[in-house]
């Protein structure tokens, strides 16, 4: 059974606070996608929080460049990133302007659109796996570096939005180290996500990259 899931859009003022007390709350909120084919919404199952200039894991740690400059910007903006030549990831801008922190959407349920999003992740097995990470939910969703800046706090017309969703009760809800952030932040436990939700995704710990000899 689908939990009926509240519609109403989050306003500006939840997005303009610590990161992380927000970073926990978006679990159980509704991703909206308004693409030319038709509408995809996702439950959020999996998020990371990330603290900026004070955060060593964060895009921001060394300061504003021409490529983070949105995390700077008002809360509740959409931070889009290119990674790895290949793949984008999504955030969320929290806190006040002109202090960088954001929240990465790691993994969800698509609940609406399942059709238009399996189009675009072919390889997924099952539907558990469409947004199952922050590269496979981005490209699911078909988010790109044309959607960075986008407010969703805009409204369902918008291309992306965010609503209260259905959130999980406070015992489903897990922390512990995020995926893949080494040095000094990889122990901070600023992944949060629904337990025992077919659509996390598996946590993976850093692995230092070897120069070539």
């Amino acid at each position: 059974m689908i939990e009926r899931s509240d519609r109403t859009p989050l306003p500006r003022a939840f997005f303009d606070r610590p990161v992380l007390e927000v970073a926990p709350e978006l679990l159980g909120c509704t991703l909206t996608r308004l693409t030319g084919a038709g509408l995809i919404e996702l439950r959020l199952t999996e998020v990371e929080a990330y603290a900026g200039e004070a955060d060593p894991g964060s895009h921001a740690f060394r300061g504003r460049t021409k490529r983070n400059d949105v995390m700077f910007g008002p809360p509740g903006h959409a931070y889009v990133y290119f990674t790895y030549g290949m793949w984008h990831c999504l955030n969320v801008v929290c806190g006040p302007e002109g202090r960088a922190s954001g929240v990465l959407l790691r993994a969800g349920e698509i609940r609406v659109g399942a059709d238009l999003a399996r189009k675009r992740r072919f390889s997924a097995r099952h539907d558990k796996e469409l947004a199952k990470g922050p590269a496979r939910l981005a490209t699911a969703l078909a988010v790109d570096r044309t959607l960075n800046g986008s407010d969703l706090c805009a409204g369902a017309t918008a291309p992306l939005s965010l609503s209260y969703g259905h959130p999980p009760t406070p015992d489903q809800v897990r922390s512990g180290p995020r995926t893949g952030v080494g040095g000094d932040g990889a122990h901070h436990p600023w992944r949060f996500w629904i337990e025992g939700d077919p659509t996390v995704s598996p946590y993976r710990a850093h692995v230092p990259r070897r120069r070539a000899t």
